[in-house]
């Protein structure tokens, strides 16, 4: 068994060697200073190209790849916003690969982040009997990725403490890091080319530490939205969900009309609005396209280790419960009342079989 078999989840530097392999040799556009590869088979990598057998791996509108990939050969930092569930994590881990052939200098943002974690912090062993010096620098992913001329990726920037988000201030407008307890060269490190940041924040949580105006200047905005088309989203569900269920050992592929029956709810829970146009409870907890996948998932876990089969739109029930709960009690009281007064109104035999298991949400 290989390395890579052994991942839950691989980079996609890993996941994608061969396109990006592919695409770097055939690539004879002109490319940015520390580009691994041209804006033209960058965003070939992430929005597909069926004639060199590249994967659509992004379901959103291109020219927000393009308007992206223009930002981050600037000297301007990128900042995906957008509804949680959006795939601004996937979206900014492939420009990444695509860009520096790496996705992994990565900061996850959060209230516990500290300075240290993005830029740098010490061998303690090897301070204390040496003192400051490079040897006993521990580079974090800042660093890095200056050092190296990588992109760096900073995930939910705005759950960090303002005062931390401001450490981004002088790499992204000055493009250096000083290292204070070093002396004479080793203690500013200029960025390479290639280096840049792309950071994410979801519109639900901007308010927890908004930016300062300062650092929204350093920054272009691209906001990310919720897919727009029934069939687009369906297929998008679909693939990733028979992949999670081949990588969990599950032999039958998910029944399309089950996921019928779940991206409708889903959508339709999210919206507020029941296909017929009548008002439908609209939940407070996120419903998003990478929450349906992920009951989907679980769909076709329960149906194939409980019972050996691909699942049913009861399992979408017993499934929905742990998503709808997260965020308000209220919500499973709104679900029952959807699966009671919609569901009925449907045709088909798994949106009968979607309400008459509304017994097995809880309470």
């Amino acid at each position: 068994m290989t390395t890579e078999e052994t991942f839950q989840r691989p980079p996609a530097e890993i996941r994608y060697a061969d396109e990006l392999a592919r695409l770097g040799e055939d690539d004879r556009g002109g490319r940015p200073p520390g580009w691994a590869l041209s804006l033209e088979a960058a965003r070939a990598f992430i929005v597909g190209d069926e004639r060199r057998g590249i994967r659509r791996k992004f379901v959103g509108d291109p020219s927000l790849i393009d308007r992206a990939l223009v930002s981050l050969a600037t000297s301007r930092g990128l900042l995906l916003v957008g509804e949680p569930g959006t795939a601004k994590s996937l979206l900014s881990e492939l420009i990444a690969a695509a860009v520096s052939g790496t996705s992994t200098l990565t900061i996850q943002g959060g209230a516990a982040t500290t300075e240290d974690q993005i830029k740098y912090s010490w061998n303690y062993a090897l301070l204390v009997s040496e003192g400051p010096s490079p040897r006993s620098l521990v580079p974090a992913p800042l660093l890095k990725g200056m050092a190296e001329g990588k992109v760096v990726r900073f995930e939910e920037i705005t759950r960090c403490p303002l005062e931390v988000q401001d450490s981004l201030l002088s790499p992204l407008s000055e493009r250096v890091l000083a290292i204070p307890e070093l002396s004479g060269a080793d203690g500013m490190v200029f960025a390479r080319q290639g280096f840049n940041v792309i950071a994410t924040a979801n519109t639900r949580d901007r308010g927890v530490n908004d930016m300062s105006a300062a650092l929204k200047r350093r920054f272009n905005f691209e906001t990310v939205f919720p897919i727009a088309d029934f069939t687009t989203e369906l297929d998008l569900v679909e693939a990733e969900a028979r992949v999670l269920l081949e990588a969990s050992g599950v032999t039958v592929p998910p029944r399309r009309d089950v996921l019928e029956v779940l991206v409708a709810t889903f959508r339709e829970l999210r919206g507020g609005t029941a296909e017929n146009g009548a008002a439908a409870d609209r939940l407070s907890t996120v419903m998003s396209t990478a929450e349906t996948v992920s009951v989907a998932h679980a769909v076709g876990l329960r149906g194939w280790f409980l019972r050996g089969e691909a699942g049913t739109a009861a399992d979408i029930v017993a499934c929905l419960a742990g998503t709808a709960a997260k965020d308000n009690a209220d919500d499973l009281a709104r679900l029952r009342r959807y699966l009671e007064q919609q569901a009925p109104r449907r045709r088909g035999e798994q949106w009968r079989a979607l309400h008459d298991a509304r017994h097995l949400l809880p309470g």
